[in-house]
C-alpha cells in the first residue's frame, strides 16, 4: 500500500518553517512497512487542497494531511474536506468541552472564535487531541474504502495521532508487511573509504537487504533494511550482517546503534571509567559543551568548558603561553595543545579537548584559509596530546557543526585508548 502526505501552509512554502513533519512521517510510515509514495506542499487555499486531494487519491490507499486546523481565518482545511466529502459541520460537545477544559487549565480565555474548532464535519471519525486543542479527522471515501486522515501541524501533537491511531489502524486494516531496520553509527572515516572496508559484506547481501549510507556532517549511519513477513527470521538475518559489518569497523568507527548520539556514547564510557571532562573551545562557541550537557546526568563527568575567543582569554583562562600565540597563531596545534593543557590544569580533570579554527567567512590568510580547523585531546594520565588539522569549508555553519563532530569522534578514540 501506498500513501501520500499533504502539508498544507503558506509558511512552509515561503520558507518560515521547515517541514519537518514530512520527514518524521515518513521515517515512521517505512518502518510501518507503508510506502510514502508523494510529499506534497500546498498553501492555504481551498482549491489547491481539492486539487491536491484529487491527485492523491488516485495513487494511494491513504492521504495524511497535516495544517490548517487553528482556529484564525486562514485554517481552512476542515472546511475544505467538509465541502469535499460533502459533509456538515456540527457542534461537537465533547470536543468543545475538551479544548475549554484545555484553556481553563492553562489560565488562558476561551475566546468566541475558539469555539469554531469543535464545529467538525458530520461524515468523519472525530480523533480527540489528548496534547492541544485541534481535533483530528479520518474519512474514509465511499466506494473505495482509501482513508483520509488530517491532523494538527503542531508536531508534538501530530506525532502522538500518529503513534497512537493511524500507524495501528494502518497496519490493522491493510496488513502491511514487516520491515526491520538496523542502523549503525560511525564517525572518523569518510564515506568513501567506509565502502571500500566493507564492500565485501555489501556484495554478499541477498537481494532482500538493502544497505544505505546516509552521511550528515561528518556521522555515517550504516543502515541495513529488510521487509517480509516472518519479522524475526528477517531480524536474525540484519543482525547477522550487522555483525559483519561491526567486525570490520568496530569498535574505531562505529560509536552506537539506532541513532545514537555521540555525546551520548562518550558519556557511558566516562561513566564506566568514573572519569571527568572538561572542554577548551575557541570557533565552536561552546557547541561541544552544549552537546555533551544536552544528555540526562551529564554533570556526574562533565565539569566545565571554556569559550576562549580571544588570544587574551586563551592565555589569562586556560594559560596558553602569549610566545605560542605569537609565533604559531590561535589557529595552530602550539595552542591547542595548550589549551587542553590548561584545561586539564584549572579545571582539574581526567580528559579534555580543544579546537580553535577559522569558520569563515571572513578571517582566512594564504596560509591559513577558512576552514582551517585544529582539534586536540589529552589526558591527565599522560603527557602525550593528540592533535589533528581539518581543512574544511568556505561555510561558517557547516565549519561549526562539522568540526564539532569530528572533534567528538576525536575524542571517543582517545577514551577507548584507540588514537
Amino acid at each position: 500500500m501506498q500513501a501520500t502526505l499533504i502539508s498544507i501552509g503558506d509558511e512552509i512554502l515561503i520558507g518560515q518553517i521547515v517541514n519537518t513533519n514530512a520527514a518524521w512521517m515518513g521515517q515512521q510510515l517505512n518502518w510501518a512497512g507503508i510506502k510514502v509514495h508523494e510529499v506534497k506542499v500546498v498553501s492555504d487555499q481551498a482549491n489547491h487542497i481539492n486539487n491536491a486531494l484529487d491527485d492523491a487519491l488516485q495513487n494511494s490507499e491513504v492521504v495524511l494531511i497535516t495544517g490548517g486546523l487553528g482556529p484564525t481565518k486562514d485554517d481552512i482545511t476542515k472546511v475544505t474536506l467538509a465541502k469535499y466529502f460533502n459533509s456538515e459541520l456540527v457542534l461537537n460537545e465533547e470536543i468543545w468541552n475538551d479544548i475549554k477544559s484545555y484553556l481553563v487549565k492553562r489560565e488562558r480565555p476561551i475566546l468566541d472564535s475558539i469555539k469554531s474548532m469543535a464545529m467538525l464535519p458530520e461524515k468523519c471519525e472525530v480523533i480527540r487531541n489528548l496534547r492541544g486543542t485541534a481535533a483530528a479527522m479520518w474519512f474514509e471515501q465511499e466506494g473505495t474504502g482509501k482513508i483520509v486522515m488530517s491532523m494538527p501541524g503542531v508536531p508534538h501533537e501530530m506525532k502522538d495521532f500518529m503513534t497512537r491511531v493511524v500507524i495501528p489502524r494502518l497496519q490493522e486494516k491493510f496488513e502491511t508487511p514487516t520491515i526491520v531496520h538496523k542502523v549503525l553509527m560511525c564517525a572518523g572515516l569518510g564515506e568513501a573509504i567506509v565502502a571500500e572496508k566493507i564492500k565485501t559484506v555489501e556484495e554478499s547481501l541477498p537481494p532482500h537487504i538493502k544497505l544505505a549510507y546516509l552521511p550528515s556532517m561528518g556521522i555515517l549511519r550504516l543502515r541495513l533494511s529488510a521487509s517480509g513477513k516472518e519479522e524475526e527470521k528477517i531480524k536474525a538475518e540484519v543482525n547477522k550482517y550487522a555483525e559483519a559489518l561491526k567486525t570490520i569497523l568496530a569498535p574505531k568507527y562505529i560509536y552506537g546503534e539506532d541513532e545514537e548520539l555521540i555525546a551520548t556514547t562518550i558519556g557511558k564510557i566516562l561513566k564506566a571509567q568514573n572519569a571527568t571532562l572538561a572542554t577548551a573551545e575557541s570557533c565552536t562557541g561552546g557547541l561541544i559543551a552544549h552537546r555533551i550537557t544536552s544528555i540526562s546526568g551529564s554533570s556526574a563527568y562533565f565539569m566545565g568548558g571554556v569559550v576562549a575567543y580571544s588570544n587574551e582569554q586563551k592565555t589569562n583562562l586556560l594559560g596558553v603561553k602569549p610566545e605560542t600565540l605569537a609565533a604559531h597563531g590561535a589557529v595552530s596545534e602550539a595552542t591547542v595543545i595548550e589549551m587542553v593543557q590548561g584545561a586539564i590544569k584549572n579545571i582539574n580533570v581526567n580528559y579534555a579537548l580543544s579546537i580553535s579554527g577559522i569558520a569563515g567567512p571572513t578571517g582566512g590568510t594564504p596560509n591559513k584559509p577558512v576552514g582551517t580547523v585544529w582539534i586536540a585531546v589529552g589526558s591527565a594520565n599522560s603527557e602525550k596530546v593528540f592533535a589533528q588539522k581539518l581543512q574544511l569549508t568556505q561555510n561558517r555553519d557547516v565549519n561549526v557543526t562539522l568540526s564539532t563532530n569530528l572533534a567528538l569522534a576525536m575524542l571517543r578514540r582517545l577514551l577507548l585508548g584507540l588514537l
